[in-house]
């Protein structure tokens, strides 16, 4: 790691020409000290080389500049993106202008294809592509893929497909395979080693690390001791972090971690081309982060059983009403799904339920997506390029 001041390299601390190469991901540009004067309304002066000689002086080292910061991982050759941010696939918390949002702006946009009929996957993928020429994801729910929609989402031939949640006894190999035949990368969601370590071994080109902070369905165990397990356990294989990421300090975090990305779904719900009700992206603003809770309510009212999974969502009457009734829940099913729509359609916040992460308390406003990419990629370049830095001090 090398140090930087406000004007670039830190005036008068040791920097090595080999040091450079310690960091892939920020682009830099090395340049003869005969040249280093041309360079003098970026950096400041500062010494370089074993013998700690400044730039101007005779010696054979050459000097370093950094012309621009930019991330980028191996996540982003392997996806063809600007910036290891991604878009969860939520379902129908996605749409194809937020997608292309994402997309546009350097990321990974994904649509959410669980229960959509061939059709509607066909119009919205085109609606994408109206939008933007960058890649995106098609995101299928593996326990309950309709096989017509798998097969008219290949046949659409998108940069990515990605997968999570299948049931045990489901052999993930036939749908990596397929989806590698059109020309698709591959990734899965693990929130467990073991469930990462089957997507692996089925051939998944990126494992998206899934700890329980995130929003909708998730596992058990926190992002800050999984993403790391799931690290070790599947390298070489890259690895997205998911669950409670919502700035640029989570992306520093994740790639410290281990992963070479992140991806997010609260913060995303919560901008100016997210479906949701103006109240729900409200709500998410209004948030702690102290106010969501584990639960299989809102899949019991919907008649779903998912494989491992509990729903994290905002606290609220509907579900306090239910807690510990479900039995009562499941006798009065059909009329509690009739009042959780006409609530998700009115912006009722305290009947409707809303998935959302603990992040939510790091949500403080509703921006255009691209402008949260763009964030996101600014303040973890900042943190890498110049404050964290300044933690290191010389041995000697």
């Amino acid at each position: 790691m090398f140090p930087f001041s406000d004007r670039g390299l830190n005036p008068k601390r040791p920097v090595t020409h080999a040091a450079a190469h310690e960091i892939p991901s920020i682009r830099h540009r090395t340049i003869g000290r005969d040249r280093a004067h041309q360079f003098d309304d970026l950096v400041c002066e500062y010494f370089i080389g074993p013998d700690q000689k400044p730039c101007g002086a005779a010696n054979p080292w050459k000097a370093l500049v950094v012309e621009e910061f930019m991330i980028r991982t191996p996540i982003c050759d392997l996806l063809d993106i600007e910036h290891p941010i991604a878009l969860g696939g939520m379902g129908s918390a996605t749409s194809p202008a937020l997608v292309a949002a994402v997309s546009r702006a350097g990321g990974l946009g994904a649509l959410g294809c669980h229960y959509l009929t061939p059709d509607q996957i066909q119009e919205r993928a085109a609606a994408i592509r109206q939008e933007t020429k960058k890649p995106f994801g098609l995101n299928f729910l593996t326990f309950d893929t309709r096989e017509d929609s798998f097969a008219a989402a290949l046949e659409l031939r998108p940069s990515v497909m990605q997968f999570a949640w299948a049931r045990p006894d489901q052999d993930l190999k036939p749908y990596f395979e397929r989806s590698h035949d059109a020309g698709c990368k591959v990734t899965y969601m693990a929130g467990a080693v073991p469930e990462a370590l089957r997507a692996a071994k089925a051939g998944a080109d990126i494992i998206i690390a899934q700890g329980t902070e995130g929003g909708g369905h998730v596992g058990w165990m926190a992002s800050m001791p999984l993403i790391p397990m799931i690290v070790d356990a599947v390298a070489p294989i890259p690895v997205l972090a998911a669950g409670g990421f919502a700035d640029g300090r989570g992306l520093v975090a994740a790639l410290a971690l281990g992963a070479e990305g992140i991806l997010l779904g609260t913060r995303f719900l919560a901008t100016v081309e997210s479906p949701l009700h103006a109240n729900f992206k409200q709500a998410i603003v209004d948030s702690d982060g102290h106010d969501t809770q584990l639960s299989e309510i809102p899949d019991i009212a919907a008649g779903l059983v998912w494989p491992g999974a509990m729903t994290r969502s905002r606290r609220n009457r509907f579900v306090e009403r239910w807690a510990g009734r479900e039995w009562a829940l499941r006798q009065g099913r059909a009329e509690a799904i009739a009042r959780l729509r006409a609530a998700r359609e009115s912006g009722d916040v305290d009947e409707g339920p809303l998935s959302m992460g603990q992040d939510a308390g790091l949500v403080h406003d509703i921006p255009r997506a691209a402008d949260i990419v763009a964030r996101i990629a600014q303040e973890a370049e900042e943190i890498l390029a110049r404050k964290l830095p300044r933690l290191l001090a010389p041995t000697g």
